[in-house]
């Protein structure tokens, strides 16, 4: 196979096609190490949960839980991405942009990425242990949802509601890891990661609509269609006033509510750059959520260090 052909579409012209030993790509690429939006997607609840934490201590966030959370967040994520690709492996090969991924495309075998993914679990795992008990026992409940959702795109098109469990259970993580127990702050700040997760999702699914129509597969792309900006208005609203609300119950203050304006500001871009017509440009603004979701966690932490 020639070093072209080991490329997945979407992803060319990265670190791991560039600089990793050829022997590791095809797993690089199946922990989606070649384009880490998705773990950043998946960390940044995280440190938020983190950062209301701080806020309602009136400290920073500890060094340790934020490159704890960073370490976990890539091990799990590639572990979803396996699972997904080894659940996913038939339709994958039916759809042009995912048909190059190793497993479809024969560069990994499902036994070798079984094997991968339960390497991968076991970072997560120990890195899981490191935290109390309570924030142990909330990670591994995450599993459940996590086990579930690469089917849900066969019954329903609503996917990215599970997508958005899934991807925002880092908001129930952080606030225990710290404290030890659940409140209402983290529950609301759960709530507006998960519109957050389904507004973003929604861009990102535009890429394979027509594909999706093929061959069955259901999401939001498709059922909002034309009327994807309304509900993009929906859900983000919905996003920063739970979030907004989650950091006033955390003790929040003006540099927070900046930070939320900020973050609303990002989205509202987002909207009004839109154009579900254009692939390229869809996975651009759905990358740019990173960027969103940093300024708003920056905020967190910069309110809680000037108490």
């Amino acid at each position: 196979m020639s070093e072209s052909a080991g490329r997945v579409a979407d992803a060319t012209g990265n670190w791991v096609d560039t600089f990793a030993p050829p022997v590791t790509r095809p797993y690089l690429r199946l922990a989606r190490l070649d384009r880490p939006i998705g773990s950043w997607l998946l960390l940044i609840p995280c440190w938020w949960s983190l950062g209301l934490a701080a806020m309602r201590a009136g400290q920073t966030p500890r060094l340790a839980h934020v490159v704890l959370f960073f370490i976990g967040a890539f091990a799990m994520r590639g572990a979803g991405c396996t699972w997904n690709d080894l659940v996913d492996r038939d339709l994958d090969g039916r759809v042009e942009r995912t048909r190059s991924r190793p497993i479809p495309s024969g560069q990994v075998t499902p036994t070798q990425a079984a094997i991968f993914l339960g390497a991968q679990a076991l970072v997560g795992l120990i890195v899981l242990l490191q935290f109390n008990r309570f924030t142990v026992l909330c990670g591994l409940a995450s599993l459940a949802v996590v086990a579930i959702y690469p089917f849900m795109k066969r019954f329903t098109y609503w996917p990215q509601i599970f997508l958005g469990l899934a991807f925002s259970w880092g908001a129930l993580m952080g606030w225990p890891a710290v404290f030890g127990a659940l409140e209402l702050a983290p529950l609301v700040l759960y709530a507006g990661s998960i519109c957050w997760v389904i507004a973003y999702d929604t861009i990102y699914a535009h890429q394979d609509r027509e594909d999706d129509m093929m061959i069955g597969i259901k999401s939001t792309a498709l059922l909002f269609g034309q009327n994807t900006a309304v509900m993009l208005v929906f859900f983000y609203t919905a996003a920063v006033l739970l979030i907004a609300k989650a950091g006033l119950l955390a003790g929040g203050g003006a540099v927070f509510l900046i930070g939320v304006a900020a973050f609303a500001a990002h989205l509202v871009w987002q909207v009004r750059s839109l154009d579900i017509a254009e692939p390229a440009q869809c996975l651009r603004l759905f990358k740019s959520n990173r960027d969103a979701g940093l300024i708003l966690f920056a905020a967190m932490a910069l309110d809680a260090a000037t108490r």
